[in-house]
């Protein structure tokens, strides 16, 4: 993540979401609501939901972080490249028990690069009040890198897993089935796997009417 002379006053950027940026874009126009309510969840620096809104104008898109720099990053991005379908950014901690009940129903929920950032226990709570905060009908996004059967699919995916598991070893990469099975316990329908490069994944849920 960088800081340069040529970005707007308190924004930040991330090479990788740059990179992923178009890909993730792709599939979410595909997928999204013609019309609705869409959360963002660690919206980082900002820079994927200020293309998102643009592009899936018949959303009003929430931004969200928990952490004050990144909301001030969003905030400078937003000020940046306004959209009239683009709220401020919300403090919001995903992995907190509850959260649901005060943001909920969405139309749809998208959530980039986090699931691999923390624990089993957190993972499990992120995903059950997403499930909860889902409107019926509504779609959620999961972008990031998996595990398949256990195993890495690259040598730089174990690099970076390894990685996170010495820093903590409550976090690091999750086995796509074990997630896919984890949104299915809470009553999501998985209907689409779509790989996208760098071997990461998206899950494409709903919320059946």
């Amino acid at each position: 993540m960088t800081v340069a002379p040529d970005l707007p006053s308190g924004a930040l950027s991330a090479p990788a979401a740059l990179r992923n940026r178009e890909a993730i874009l792709s599939v979410l126009t595909r997928i999204a609501p013609p019309e609705g309510n869409a959360l963002e969840i660690a919206s980082g620096t900002g820079e994927h939901i200020i293309a998102y809104a643009p592009a899936m104008p018949g959303l009003t898109w929430q931004p969200s972080d928990p952490d004050p720099d990144r909301r001030a990053s969003i905030a400078a991005w937003r000020a940046e490249h306004p959209a009239p379908n683009l709220l401020p950014p919300i403090d919001l901690n995903a992995c907190a028990h509850g959260w649901s009940e005060s943001h909920g129903p969405k139309d749809m929920i998208v959530l980039v690069n986090l699931i691999h950032l923390i624990s089993d226990a957190d993972t499990a709570t992120l995903l059950s009040e997403i499930a909860k905060a889902l409107a019926p009908g509504g779609v959620a996004a999961l972008y990031g890198p998996f595990l398949r059967d256990g195993e890495a699919t690259s040598e730089g995916d174990a690099t970076f897993h390894a990685s996170l598991r010495a820093q903590d070893p409550a976090i690091g990469y999750k086995d796509v089935i074990d997630v896919a099975e984890a949104l299915t316990r809470n009553g999501l329908h998985l209907f689409e796997t779509v790989k996208l490069p760098a071997n990461n994944l998206m899950l494409c849920v709903e919320r059946k009417i």
